[in-house]
């Protein structure tokens, strides 16, 4: 097994084409697909802020769902469409509402057709993906090594949001501890959620989300090469909305 493990796509498909060329994908019935069968992994937060989240949903949905040809780990952003497509009252900020935005300008046909594939591409998905294949896990905002195998509510509040305090930054964003510093599994940990200029890899994770909706670009983790690729993005770079590490 071969896998490309592709950060956070936030609605770029232009970049996700892009890195699907740089990955040496063909296009077959308008999906990618890799001569050499190498299977990509999304880590989650398909949609919002970028400028076509409904074009991420299709063609992952195609992929995972239809085709069975790629894997999915949801992120938070997903989640809080999900249940928004539930008619839960949620709060459309945070990029949600480009989402909705877009969504709600399709015609009634089509908006059914769109919340009919994701929320069937959510509910099919399993919070993290091990492969033990390639020795990885593959999980939105990363998994403690002690976490790995359960399915709780502990296991699900940290594969979406982090190993988050309970504090919350004056900005209203939670305040998370640096999980990675401390692991210290024999698994690589592929993870995104936190943008970061370039990949981070600190003991055997990586962060691979490089900012593609603010600016940066879009990067894949490939195993079991333990290569990444990324392309550039098309979006504006907004500098505040990188994290940095001592």
């Amino acid at each position: 097994m071969k896998i490309d493990v592709i950060g956070d796509i936030h609605g770029c498909i232009e970049e996700l084409h892009d890195l699907f060329h740089a990955l040496g994908y063909q296009w077959e019935d308008n999906i990618p697909f890799h001569p050499d069968g190498r299977i990509p992994a999304f880590v989650g937060d398909l949609t919002d802020r970028g400028p076509n989240s409904i074009a991420v949903i299709n063609l992952v949905y195609e992929m995972v769902v239809e085709h069975k040809r790629a894997i999915y780990v949801p992120g938070n952003h997903c989640n809080k469409l999900y249940r928004y497509f539930l008619g839960n009252n949620v709060k459309q900020q945070h990029g949600l509402e480009t989402t909705v935005a877009e969504w709600k300008a399709l015609d009634a046909k089509q908006q059914k057709v769109i919340q009919h594939h994701f929320m069937t591409l959510y509910e099919q998905a399993d919070l993290y993906v091990v492969l033990p294949e390639v020795n990885a896990v593959v999980a939105h905002a990363g998994i403690s090594a002690d976490l790995i195998g359960k399915t709780n509510k502990k296991v699900k509040t940290f594969v979406l949001y982090g190993d988050i305090t309970g504090e919350t930054h004056p900005d209203g964003r939670p305040v998370r501890r640096d999980w990675a510093q401390s692991y210290q599994g024999e698994q690589w940990i592929v993870y995104g959620h936190t943008p970061v200029k370039k990949p981070r890899i600190l003991n055997k994770t990586i962060n691979i989300d490089t900012g593609c909706v603010f600016g940066n670009a879009l990067t894949a983790f490939r195993l079991p090469e333990e290569e990444t690729v990324s392309v550039p993005s098309k979006q504006q770079l907004v500098e505040e909305k990188f994290q940095t590490f001592d």
